[in-house]
């Protein structure tokens, strides 16, 4: 069974950063589209960033300019680097392999709150 293992979440002030990271062990992950989604008390969840097997990256636009995604095809692992964050970033980010939401693999997800 595929693990997406994220880390790297917690409290942070307003304009401060985080970096979160994606481990997995079992996936072919070098071919995998993957991305970050982020889900907010009351709110759907939403794409946050992805990046293409080919390193072909692709931003939400409240994030570009602030957030970077990036792979390490060698330590199978998936970051997501937050700069400036401000308190609408507050939400719990998933990490996904596959490329369509609706199929694919999801982490457990790794809590993220903005404080102003």
């Amino acid at each position: 069974q595929v693990q997406l293992v994220e880390s790297g979440g917690g409290l942070v002030q307003s304009g401060g950063s985080l970096r979160l990271s994606c481990a997995t062990s079992q996936l072919l992950f070098v071919a995998y589209t993957m991305a970050w989604y982020r889900q907010a008390p009351g709110k759907q969840r939403e794409l946050v960033a992805r990046i293409t097997a080919g390193g072909s990256t692709t931003y939400a636009e409240s994030v570009k300019g602030r957030f970077t995604i990036s792979r390490d095809n060698t330590e199978k692992t998936l970051y997501l680097q937050m700069n400036i964050l401000k308190p609408e970033d507050t939400a719990v980010y998933y990490c996904h392999a596959g490329g369509d939401s609706a199929a694919g693999f999801w982490g457990q997800g790794a809590q993220v709150t903005v404080s102003s």
